[in-house]
């Protein structure tokens, strides 16, 4: 199924000159620099910005899907409950509305940041400095949308094998400092006697 077919695909707002900050009130503003390498949008991270006038079609809520189509990496983060309110999607953020009977935004966003679809926007990506994913390669991106249920059941194992990652990490990380920790220990317990400790005797 091409994704244009999955889900209605909206570009972010284009912003014309600097972003400022809101003094009272404003909106919020999804940013590129807001989403971890991870992909991940935590709302309370994201400022405020004075904008008024905007339309609705540039802002996205819970249950929407926002794109990298600019750099290195040109993932896609699902947006969940944790997001009270709608937030603006700036350039070079795109805006994914999955048909919700068709696909989930998680299922959807998955599916985007597997191997087989970043090769697509490999072979698609433009610029020689800065890279950008056109339009046209979002629309025309074949996916595999299998019923509902066994989407869910494939992020869910999916965020068990990443939990299962992380802990690994962990577990290793601490094992080091733990090691290290033995390490100077037994250093300091073994370092040579100064003089005036041999001779004290």
């Amino acid at each position: 199924m091409r994704l244009a077919d999955a889900c209605t695909i909206h570009t972010g707002y284009t912003v014309r000159g600097r972003l400022e900050p809101a003094v009272a009130g404003g909106v919020l503003a999804i940013q590129l620099r807001d989403i971890s390498p991870e992909g991940i949008v935590d709302p309370e991270r994201l400022a405020r910005v004075q904008l008024e006038g905007l339309a609705e079609r540039y802002f996205v809520r819970t249950g929407d899907v926002v794109f990298r189509s600019r750099g290195e990496r040109n993932t896609a983060s699902a947006l969940d409950e944790r997001l009270q309110e709608p937030a603006l999607a700036v350039l070079p953020l795109m805006m994914l509305r999955p048909k919700r009977d068709v696909v989930t935004p998680e299922y959807l966003a998955w599916a985007i940041n597997q191997p087989s679809a970043q090769r697509h926007f490999d072979s698609a990506a433009r610029g020689t400095n800065i890279r950008m994913i056109p339009r046209s390669s979002l629309d025309d991106l074949e996916l595999n949308v299998p019923d509902i249920e066994l989407q869910e059941k494939i992020v869910a194992v999916d965020a068990l094998a990443e939990r299962e990652r992380e802990l690994t990490q962990l577990a290793a990380a601490t094992r080091r400092t733990m090691i290290s920790l033995l390490l100077v220990e037994r250093a300091n317990g073994m370092r040579p006697k100064t003089r005036q400790e041999r001779t004290s005797k």
